[in-house]
């Protein structure tokens, strides 16, 4: 299948979905979101493929975030239903019967950081960073970045990071357990199909029931997701959000005024 956004290819039954942005560091925009719905399904209708990496064009980013320039028309309205539609693709991963790798290859930020979070492990390279930084937008993550992030590194780690905003390495992603491993650049995507191999390699169904019982225990948290789209709506209402998107696109500091 043809994509305006994505490239994607079949390796030895895994397939490779690089998000092919790299002018805008690969941002998360409508295209994108639809064009990885519809790569998520391919992979888990067709029988020649057992396994997806996910990852970004060019040597900067994986994905450094949401494409900030769309959210300045967005009613309150219209944000929940963002944030909605993002979990829920989000989720198809997370969910899905088939493993999915995101190989960090740069700035994995805001939703990249969250893109990365919902599929099942992480590799890294030496050049990633992860951070969500919505806060400095005078937002929240809304695409299940309250959630995934403290069941993956800790409450407080995860509070930290989502309350200033701070970006960490690969290696401290390592340490926090966010990643599986990290290795040299030039070493990501072979060591990210090595490990994808090895699993693939195994019973399909053992593969499958993995995957389903490993987040069973996160199931009573669907409140969590609901409470995260409806915060992150109301901030757009928000005079500082507003004010933080601007300062974003006019690449300078916010002043936020609590209102």
């Amino acid at each position: 299948m043809a994509y305006q956004t994505l490239q994607t290819e079949v390796r030895e039954r895994i397939m490779l979905i690089t998000i092919n942005r790299p002018e805008k560091l690969n941002a998360l925009n409508n295209t994108v979101m639809e064009e990885l719905d519809l790569a998520i399904e391919e992979v888990l209708s067709r029988d020649d493929i057992a396994g997806a990496i996910v990852t970004g064009s060019g040597d900067k980013a994986f994905v450094a975030g949401a494409d900030i320039a769309g959210f300045q028309q967005l009613s309150v309205d219209e944000a929940r239903a963002l944030s909605i539609k993002g979990q829920a693709l989000f989720a198809s991963i997370e969910q899905a019967s088939k493993p999915f790798l995101a190989a960090v290859n740069g700035f994995a930020l805001g939703g990249g950081c969250e893109l990365a979070m919902a599929c099942h492990l992480r590799m890294a390279s030496t050049r990633a960073r992860f951070g969500q930084p919505e806060i400095n937008l005078g937002l929240i993550p809304g695409y299940g970045g309250t959630q995934r992030l403290p069941r993956l590194v800790g409450l407080t780690r995860a509070l930290h990071l989502m309350l200033t905003g701070e970006m960490i390495t690969a290696e401290q992603a390592k340490a926090y357990g966010l990643v599986w491993d990290v290795v040299a650049p030039e070493e990501l995507l072979p060591a990210s199909m090595t490990l994808m191999q090895k699993i693939v390699s195994g019973p399909p169904h053992a593969i499958r029931h993995i995957l389903h019982c490993a987040y069973l225990f996160d199931a009573g948290q669907q409140a969590g997701y609901a409470a995260e789209a409806q915060a992150f709506s109301e901030c757009f209402a928000t005079a500082d959000a507003r004010e933080g998107i601007q300062a974003f696109l006019e690449k300078r500091k916010p002043r936020f005024q609590g209102k």
